[in-house]
């Protein structure tokens, strides 16, 4: 036999032996209900997650209606929350609400379930289902605690949240825009205003909407060019009106300019009135 191979073969038995009666193996050998309990504990609280969370679920059937289970729950949920498993940890800890709810931890595990919702949170450009559920679940905690000192992280998670869903309609709504589907990018924009009017996108989204109306009145038949530039037209005063400095206000005149002089050229008149702000768009 080989040198290398007599080597590899007694650093695989060394290794096999070291675990083999590693202190965690010897807990699990021992199955001494107490003492896991403790290992465990001790073992969450030196950060070593995975170790606790294998013996309180393993112990966790056995402590079941006792005194101790709504610890080891809590101690379950906590594991998997350290570890990123948000949706299990929920559930977990949701399930521990609605079970004790008189108890010292609820506090705690209400924060953290409300919390599991904000670190599961995905990117703005994602479905926002589960943000909107982290916005929920932080109100409600806030309203249930108000004196937690968690409440600045709380109000601060909050608007980081809503900065989401602001990004998320102004995105999809720039979508339609980008994709030369004006009427659509229209709708999509006074919707994503009308849902979020404190966006922080709404300079933007006003003149996105100028500037869609716009185009769709230029690439509009004759017979719907005349309304359409008066739209273009309430477009405009809408968004100088609010943000006269815009580094949009020269294109924004340039096409104001154009659409009153396609209405004074038609006898239509270069104001817009309340009959022609209804929506005439349809091709």
């Amino acid at each position: 036999m080989k040198r290398i191979d007599v080597v590899r073969m007694v650093v695989v038995a060394t290794f096999v032996g070291v675990v083999g009666c590693s202190p965690f193996n010897k807990l699990l050998k021992l199955n001494d209900s107490d003492q896991m309990f403790h290992a465990a504990v001790n073992y969450y609280n030196e950060g070593d997650y995975q170790h606790a969370l294998q013996l309180f679920q393993e112990i966790g059937p056995r402590y079941a209606s006792t005194l101790r289970a709504d610890t080891i729950m809590y101690y379950t949920g906590c594991c998997l929350y350290k570890q990123g498993d948000f949706e299990s940890s929920g559930m977990i800890f949701d399930e521990y609400r609605r079970t004790y709810g008189r108890s010292p931890l609820l506090e705690d595990v209400e924060y953290m379930y409300a919390m599991g919702y904000y670190f599961a949170s995905p990117e703005p450009s994602r479905d926002q289902t589960k943000t909107l559920q982290a916005i929920k679940s932080i109100s409600e905690y806030i309203e249930r605690y108000p004196e937690s000192p968690k409440m600045g992280v709380c109000e601060m998670r909050i608007e980081e949240l809503k900065g989401k869903l602001y990004d998320k309609a102004f995105i999809n709504a720039r979508t339609y825009y980008k994709t030369g589907r004006y009427k659509a990018a229209i709708i999509a924009l006074r919707n994503a205003l009308e849902e979020f009017p404190e966006s922080p996108h709404r300079e933007e989204i006003l003149f996105l909407t100028l500037d869609a109306s716009f185009r769709l009145a230029d690439n509009s038949i004759a017979s719907l060019q005349v309304d359409r530039h008066l739209d273009a037209m309430d477009a405009y005063y809408n968004f100088i009106s609010e943000f006269p400095e815009s580094k949009h206000a020269r294109a924004a005149e340039r096409m104001h300019r154009t659409s009153k002089r396609f209405l004074a050229k038609h006898n239509a008149g270069g104001e817009s009135t309340e009959e022609n702000n209804g929506d005439n768009q349809t091709n």
